[in-house]
């Protein structure tokens, strides 16, 4: 095995919130669907009999690949890498060997704080429903630790463990993304809403053989009466997707990355479309075929995340994008 070490240098940040003594060591979302990106929120609640927290140690389980912890100011990142049991494909490369556990080192989180660690990877290689057991130890110093590595036997309720591992219930993807499709959810035939948003229509276009960038977008519609922010797309057939923007500069036509995200008002609808705001697909491993499915993971500031599939259309298209009432 090898290990990677990466160092913070920023103050130590917490949350506090209300201790929980008893409380076990979580995923915030404890499910997600075969092959996607997954971003796995560990919530740790307490310290050990009062002591503070100064590591946290998270074992990976086949299936859960490509990881990359987020780092946490004030703690010390350790990322320990080892051989997968199976070979996973990774935008078109083979991949037999990656981060295995994860460790956050050297911080300190009272006992009466509760924070999160985050490991962002994929779910991948699962044919059927299954539970992904994550093992996790805090240690408190090097005279005291809590250990989360209890896996309840069948028909066995998981509350009723003292130490029981944090868990992800992986659901099976659609029957086209288990025959090599791009989507692991099929176009919405209405809108799908998240809050008080609605999303619907939308499509990506075909690419060229070889290509690596896509474009697409669809519509949002805020029924609330406060304004939301399409703040992050994510996609299992990209290895990023970003928001973008055309716009006149000096009578020359330009596009531009939107890094804050994207205001959805309060009683109106924003459409992404090739030409104005839209994503970009980048680092796409399989070029997008007209007929496929992608499906994206969006997030917003008040909403939260929803899954949503955008049809393939032809590589040719309408261009133009607006914001109406």
């Amino acid at each position: 095995m090898t290990k990677i070490r990466l160092t913070v240098v920023a103050a130590g940040l917490t949350f506090a919130a209300t201790a929980m003594a008893h409380a076990h060591a979580t995923f915030e979302v404890d499910s997600t669907s075969n092959e996607k990106t997954f971003k796995a929120i560990l919530q740790v609640p307490h310290g050990c009999d009062g002591k503070p927290t100064t590591e946290v140690q998270v074992k990976l389980p086949e299936g859960f690949v490509f990881a990359k912890p987020q780092p946490k100011p004030g703690w010390e990142l350790e990322i320990i890498k080892g051989d997968y049991q199976k070979t996973y494909d990774n935008h078109g490369t083979k991949v037999s060997s990656g981060p295995v556990e994860i460790r956050w080192k050297g911080g300190s989180l009272p006992d009466e704080f509760y924070d999160t660690f985050v490991i962002r990877g994929k779910v991948s290689g699962f044919d059927n429903e299954t539970v992904l057991a994550f093992p996790t130890t805090q240690l408190c110093g090097a005279e005291a630790k809590v250990v989360w590595d209890q896996v309840p036997a069948d028909g066995e309720d998981a509350h009723a463990l003292e130490h029981p591992a944090p868990r992800v219930t992986v659901t099976r993807a659609s029957a086209e993304h288990a025959h090599g499709g791009h989507g692991a959810q099929q176009p919405a035939s209405g809108p799908v809403e998240v809050g008080t948003l609605e999303i619907s229509g939308g499509a990506v276009k075909a690419m060229l053989p070889g290509a690596k960038v896509g474009g697409g977008g669809f519509v949002i519609k805020n029924t609330g009466s406060t304004d939301d922010r399409l703040i992050a797309v994510e996609s299992p057939s990209a290895g990023r997707v970003e928001l973008h923007e055309m716009a006149m500069e000096n009578d020359v036509m330009k596009m531009r990355k939107i890094d804050g995200g994207i205001v959805i008002p309060a009683g109106e609808s924003v459409e992404l479309k090739s030409g104005a705001l839209h994503l970009m697909f980048m680092e796409v491993g399989k070029p997008f075929a007209e007929g496929d499915t992608v499906p994206v993971t969006l997030t917003f500031e008040k909403a939260g995340t929803i899954n949503y599939g955008l049809p393939v259309g032809a590589a040719g298209g309408a261009a133009a994008g607006h914001k109406h009432k």
